[in-house]
Parts: C-alpha cells; sequence; structure tokens
C-alpha cells in the first residue's frame, strides 16, 4: 500500500498541498500556453504580411531586371551582379518568450553603394537593385518571424500536454487521495466516538 494513502491526517496535508500545487502548476501552464498563442497568431500575420510584401517587391524587382537586360544586355547585367558583395552581416541571436528561445536576427540594413558605374547604366538596373536589396531585408525578417513562430509551435504543443497530464491525471488523482483520505479519517471518527459512547456507557 502506498504510504501516502494511508489515511492519517499528515497525508491529508500532503495530498491537500499536492492537490493545490497541481492546481497552480496547471494554472500557470494554461496562462503560459494562452501567452505563447497570442504571440504565435501575432507571427503568422506577421509573415503573412512580409510574405505579401515579398511576392510584390519580386515582380516589381524581375519586371526592372528583364527591363534592364534589354536596354544594358544579360551579359552586362550579369557583370554587375557578379560585383555585388555577399551579406556577410547577418547576426542571429535569441530573445525568450514565457521560457521560448526564439530567434532575434540582426542585420546591416544601411543601403550599400551600388557595385557599377551611374553613367554607364539604366535607371531600371537601379530600380532592379534596390527592389533586390529590399527582397534580401524583407527574407531576412520572414526566416526569423517563421523560426520564432516554429519555436512557439513547438513550445505550445509541450505546454498543452503538460496542462492535459496536470487536468486529467494529477488533479483528479491527488482530487480522489485527498477524498478516500478524507473519508476513511471521518470513518475513524466516528468510531472512535462511538466506540467512546460505549465506554462511558459502561462506566455509568
Amino acid at each position: 500500500m502506498d504510504n501516502n494513502a494511508v489515511p492519517t491526517k499528515g497525508n491529508l496535508i500532503r495530498a491537500k498541498n499536492s492537490l493545490k500545487l497541481a492546481k497552480q502548476g496547471y494554472e500557470l501552464m494554461d496562462k503560459k500556453r494562452n501567452i505563447l498563442i497570442r504571440e504565435l497568431m501575432g507571427l503568422v500575420d506577421q509573415a503573412k504580411d512580409i510574405q505579401d510584401e515579398i511576392r510584390t517587391t519580386f515582380t516589381t524587382a524581375y519586371a526592372a531586371l528583364q527591363k534592364a537586360d534589354m536596354e544594358l544586355g544579360i551579359n552586362a547585367v550579369a557583370d554587375v551582379a557578379r560585383n555585388v558583395p555577399v551579406e556577410d552581416t547577418v547576426e542571429v541571436k535569441t530573445r525568450s518568450i514565457m521560457g521560448t528561445e526564439i530567434p532575434l536576427v540582426r542585420y546591416d540594413a544601411a543601403t550599400r553603394a551600388p557595385a557599377y558605374a551611374f553613367y554607364s547604366t539604366k535607371e531600371s538596373l537601379d530600380i532592379a537593385r534596390v527592389s533586390f536589396e529590399k527582397v534580401k531585408d524583407l527574407t531576412i525578417k520572414l526566416s526569423a518571424v517563421e523560426n520564432s513562430a516554429y519555436q512557439l509551435a513547438a513550445n505550445i504543443k509541450k505546454a498543452q500536454k503538460r496542462a492535459n497530464a496536470l487536468k486529467n491525471i494529477t488533479i483528479p488523482r491527488y482530487e480522489a487521495l485527498t477524498k478516500d483520505i478524507s473519508n476513511a479519517l471521518e470513518e475513524k471518527e466516528r468510531e472512535e466516538f462511538t466506540r467512546l459512547k460505549v465506554i462511558k456507557r459502561m462506566h455509568s
């Protein structure tokens, strides 16, 4: 027999304390889950807005690039593209939301000088360059948002699992234990009261 289930006042106090802790744990886990869900919904909306902006900017960029190919020649545009520096300023750190580590992407978003001379090119190439720079910035932001959403979703699932375990297993178990011990102690008290009455009658 589980010693914690033995009907004593000490075990009753322990069972009640455990029940109280389990209920507090459930409330905290449920609160954490709701906060993470709100954060996730915000990120989903944010990702959608960024994706729409990327789509629009890509359309502008490719239209300008096609025009530049026609005005300057594909080889000339390809030469310019080869001189575009590689993006190496991206830095990934993390921040915590209710114990969930999500990526925080930082990079140098300052506009870089074009890798070509203005006098030898056309406006279409400038539009393409600026548009693709914007696509790069948006893509970096989107990657951070989508990774954050993935981490939050994974932790929401964990929080839900723990909350369910507390609500459906731990809390009912301690409620039943508390009730059983209370009933057993009450029965003991009734038996003791009856016994004392019998003894008193015998001595009267």
